[in-house]
């Protein structure tokens, strides 16, 4: 549905706040977890920047921290940072949407329900729960498995003896 370079964007920006460091994230590690080439991330970053989603910080120990607060940044805002504003390319502007004909109609719809469900949807809510159950994640093809993979491993519940007495084992 989206870009490689909106999808490469949400991943950066998940990766940044679950690694919710002091320092910035700095661009190798970034590629290195995201898989991709640093020339194809610089372009990423730099829109997003742009946007106002990232702060970029120079010098040896420089790279990426959030702009703004993860329940502030949209994934409308990110997707219209990578591809540009959605908007509505049908028969007629007009604002009488009783008038158009039946394709602008179902295309205005499509255009509200898509902008309000990523509106909706912060980066908070996506760093909640970046992954999907331990049970599913080997089946399937979640585009958040490289971003999350060092988190993944290390937070691994631990069974203890008072765990299993709790649950009746």
């Amino acid at each position: 549905m989206f870009s490689n370079t909106t999808i490469t964007a949400i991943q950066a920006l998940t990766f940044i706040a679950l690694h919710n460091k002091k320092e910035p994230v700095s661009h190798l590690e970034l590629a290195k977890h995201i898989h991709i080439s640093t020339s194809y991330l610089s372009k990423i970053m730099t829109l997003l920047t742009k946007a106002r989603l990232l702060n970029a910080h120079r010098g040896p120990s420089g790279g990426f921290t959030l702009n703004l607060p993860t329940e502030q940044i949209t994934l409308l805002e990110i997707v219209e940072a990578c591809e540009g504003k959605i908007l509505g390319d049908y028969c007629k502007d007009t604002d009488d949407i009783e008038h158009v004909c039946a394709f602008h109609k179902a295309m205005y719809e499509v255009r509200v329900a898509l902008t309000s469900t990523l509106r909706k949807w912060t980066l908070d809510k996506i760093i909640k729960k970046p992954l999907p159950d331990d049970k599913l994640l080997p089946f399937v093809n979640c585009k958040m498995k490289s971003v999350c993979a060092s988190l993944h491993t290390s937070k691994k519940p631990r069974s203890t003896t008072r765990d299993k007495s709790k649950s009746g084992i």
